[in-house]
């Protein structure tokens, strides 16, 4: 293990939510912790908002109050860069632009001593630029956490293309000291998480775009077929229209304007309006006092099929046919080579064929041919 000592005081500069949430997992984890926020009082708001967060812990039983006094009494803002120096770790969790990324960086060098972590929260701009801008390139390393960082284990640990080996086993270590699930990542759009879900979003606003349903008819779409906690609008939402735009944007560009990945012009229109989701009372959905949220346009729950036809070697989603089973439903496999079945059919490819006609087919985010 090359985790960090807890003696070793860990700094965060940038205190809205990730930061915050950051900074509350390095403390709870026992490290003194360091806030930095280049706007004046914001670092002293912060400790004040976690050592709230660390008061409900005490109240749900997830933290002694002896614990809570002794994290509070850890918790420093600082009043400028010069205070971090000593950090054996700083992690940025400042707004998503490369040029203000790099500018803080180049600023920490002359702050804090050669060994120094310097790990970037971005989730999506490319960790080797960031690190570009550094004497030392090889401190610098990727540490993404998730919203909300206290509550979701997963940290992706991306190297960049200048990052030492020492310094990426060093955060991935230390990640799981934390008690997180760090992962290491190469460094590419979107990394992992945000490489997997941009289709998800993309998808459910296309949709959207093209008036083809509301957004708590997908959203109740996407939680009740397809067994997610949330759906794309609910979550975005949650993240900030803003935030999920940009990423969104910065991957699109990084992939060469792949047109899986293309923005919404209908979350633009939202981001432009300023509903931005949760933390401004109103984005896809409106959280001020009094609002109703509205009910999707779902038909009743039905019975099950009897049988399936699954036609063709379905790949990937082969994988669904088990769960088929498992739900007491029959799957009858038709070989699209075999005797007696119509070229015209063997020509349309693998399905997934309802008894009443309706096809479930694999698609790569493209309009079919």
């Amino acid at each position: 293990m090359t985790a960090l000592d807890l003696s070793s005081p860990v700094a965060v500069v940038g205190t809205g939510t990730m930061g915050q949430g950051i900074a509350q997992v390095a403390l709870v984890a026992g490290h003194p912790v360091r806030l930095y926020d280049t706007v004046p009082g914001r670092a002293r708001e912060a400790a004040d908002a976690i050592g709230a967060r660390l008061d409900r812990l005490v109240e749900k039983e997830r933290l002694t109050g002896a614990g809570r006094d002794a994290a509070r009494a850890r918790l420093t803002p600082a009043e400028s860069l010069d205070g971090l120096a000593g950090c054996a770790l700083v992690v940025e969790a400042v707004v998503e632009r490369l040029d203000a990324k790099q500018e803080l960086f180049r600023a920490l060098e002359d702050v804090v001593g050669d060994d120094c972590l310097l790990a970037t929260n971005t989730s999506s701009l490319s960790v080797t630029a960031i690190g570009g801008a550094l004497r030392r390139p090889g401190r610098c390393v990727g540490l993404h956490f998730f919203n909300p960082a206290p509550l979701l284990p997963l940290v992706e640990v991306v190297s960049g293309f200048a990052t030492d080996p020492a310094s990426a086993a060093r955060a991935h270590d230390t990640a799981r000291a934390w008690g997180k699930t760090p992962v290491g990542c190469a460094d590419t759009p979107g990394f992992v998480v945000n490489r997997v879900a941009r289709p998800f979003y993309a998808e459910a606003l296309a949709v959207h775009e093209d008036r083809g349903a509301d957004p708590a008819t997908i959203d109740a779409v996407l939680r009740e077929s397809g067994g997610f906690r949330m759906g794309a609008f609910e979550l975005t939402d949650l993240i900030g229209q803003d935030v999920n735009e940009s990423v969104t944007h910065s991957v699109w560009q990084a992939l060469f304007q792949d047109v899986r990945f293309t923005p919404s012009l209908a979350q633009r229109r939202l981001v432009e309006s300023g509903r931005l989701g949760r933390k401004s009372g109103r984005g896809w959905y409106d959280y001020r006092e009094g609002a109703e949220r509205p009910g999707p346009h779902t038909a009743e729950p039905a019975d099950p099929p009897a049988y399936v036809v699954a036609r063709g070697d379905l790949g990937p989603a082969g994988e669904l046919l088990a769960l088929i089973r498992e739900a007491g439903i029959e799957v009858r496999a038709e070989d699209v080579r075999a005797e007696g079945v119509r070229t015209e059919d063997a020509d349309r490819g693998t399905w997934l064929v309802l008894p009443g006609g309706g096809r479930l087919a694999l698609a790569d985010g493209r309009a079919p041919a």
